[in-house]
Parts: structure tokens; C-alpha cells; sequence
């Protein structure tokens, strides 16, 4: 098995806000990968005392347990469980039910001798591709079909999508969003390797549109994870004025990428 994780921050002044993992079990049956991209507040109170680096950290560490020591449970409920763990860590001393309460994106993958179950919440993305090579990507696209308009940087204007029917949805305080993540399980014979991405590191596709994802991913697995990266820092160092991309609210983000061979 080979396994590559990269992860760098958009600022290196700022703390990096995503968080990966890949956990194996001590019986070298199966696996689990964990990315998640945490959401950046807006400056002003968002209720909670904590970081979102804080909260990645606690999320993504449930996560990684419960995908592993947990093998028959779905990954709706595994992530259900880490919600709830990772809230009540805090809910003493926070207002969980701020709508910036410190939040995330969620890609989970697990794989046994049999079956490859995933789950998508938000816009991160994971990949899977075939042993004939064909890549096919699970995609969670509330967020890409809100008009831009609703998309506002104002933190009211943006509470009005985030986590509302006919919005999108964010892993936060309240459990009951598993439920709302694209989850599916294919043949483990079907998959040869698999990625996971932040939106960061998918700009070289969604943004910049150098390749599509079966192009994307030929990149990551000849060049490696870090030669993805490298490409779209310099993409998105070119286009720094952000005219040619408007959904871009900063010019570099936290980029994470995940690479597994089966």
C-alpha cells in the first residue's frame, strides 16, 4: 500500500485549518482516511472560545477512531458519533448554536477486504479510480449551485445558506448533518487507489481548469500530492487580482491532499 498525505496552509501567518489522517488497523485488515477542510470565520465573535485548527483536531481525531475501531458501523453514524464527542468538548463554555460555530468540511473513505464505503459532506472532494483507470469523483455540490449572490462574506448573509434547507451543510455542533452527507460503498475490487482533496487543492480543476479529475489525479499519482500543490500555489499567484475567478475569496487557501494505492 502507498500512501501520501501533503497539507499546506494558504498563509503561513495563519494556523493551517485543515486536518488529514489515514488510520490502519493493527491487524493490517482495512483502512480509513480522514480530510477535513475547516470554514473560516468571519472576523467578530462566533460564539465559541475555540479555534477552528481546535476543532479540526477534535473532529479528525474521532473521526479516525471511530472509522477504524468501528468497522461495522456506517460512516453516517461514525461521523454522528465524532460530532457529538467533539461538541460536548466544548459545550459548556461555547454557544454551540452560533451559526459560525467553529465547523468543517468532511471526506471519509474506509476500505475492507470487500467494500470501499466513502462519505462526502460539502465541498471537498474524493476521487476513486478504477483498476482499468476510469476516475470517477463523489462530489457534494449544494454549495456550487447556490448563486453567488447568497455567497455574500457577510456573516449574516451567509448564515442564511450554511446549514439551511435548500443551502449547504458543514459538519458543526449538530449531529443530525451526517445524515444530510453523500454516502455510498462500492466493491473494493473496484477501486485500485483513491484521493481526497480539499477545495484548495481542487482549484486546479473547479477554479483554474487545467484538467478534469481523472487529468488531476494522473498528476497526483505520477508527480505526487506536493507537485498538485505546488501547481496551484502558482496558478493562483498569477491570477492574485482574482478577476478571472470571482468564487475565489482568497487568493491561496489551505491546501490538503490525500493519496492512497490499495
Amino acid at each position: 500500500m502507498r500512501t501520501e498525505l501533503v497539507t499546506r496552509p494558504g498563509d503561513p501567518g495563519r494556523p493551517n485549518e485543515d486536518f488529514v489522517a489515514v488510520g490502519l488497523p493493527a491487524s493490517g485488515q482495512g483502512g480509513a482516511l480522514v480530510v477535513l477542510d475547516g470554514v473560516t470565520p468571519p472576523a467578530g465573535d462566533a460564539g465559541c472560545r475555540h479555534s477552528v485548527p481546535w476543532f479540526t483536531a477534535r473532529l479528525g481525531g474521532a473521526l479516525t477512531e471511530l472509522s477504524v475501531s468501528q468497522p461495522d458501523v456506517t460512516l453516517s453514524e461514525v461521523l454522528a458519533e465524532a460530532i457529538r464527542r467533539t461538541a460536548a468538548a466544548h459545550a459548556d463554555t461555547c454557544d454551540l448554536s452560533h451559526p459560525r460555530t467553529p465547523q468543517a468540511t468532511v471526506v471519509l473513505a474506509r476500505w475492507s477486504a470487500h467494500t470501499v464505503d466513502y462519505l462526502v459532506l460539502s465541498d471537498s472532494a474524493l476521487l476513486l479510480q478504477a483498476p482499468t483507470g476510469e476516475v470517477t469523483a463523489v462530489l457534494d455540490d449544494r454549495l456550487s449551485r447556490i448563486p453567488m449572490a447568497s455567497l455574500a462574506t457577510d456573516a449574516v448573509a451567509d448564515a442564511t445558506v450554511r446549514n439551511k434547507e435548500g443551502g449547504f451543510f458543514t459538519a458543526a455542533a449538530d449531529f443530525a448533518v451526517a445524515r444530510r452527507a453523500v454516502t455510498g460503498s462500492v466493491p473494493r475490487a473496484d477501486v485500485r487507489a483513491l484521493a481526497a482533496l480539499t477545495d484548495g487543492a481542487a482549484r486546479w480543476t473547479e477554479r483554474f481548469h487545467q484538467g478534469d479529475w481523472a487529468d488531476l489525479f494522473t498528476l497526483v499519482r505520477k508527480e505526487g500530492a506536493e507537485s498538485l500543490v505546488e501547481r496551484t500555489r502558482a496558478l493562483e499567484t498569477a491570477d492574485a487580482v482574482r478577476r478571472n475567478h470571482l468564487r475565489r475569496s482568497k487568493t491561496h487557501d489551505d491546501a490538503t491532499v490525500a493519496y492512497v494505492e490499495l
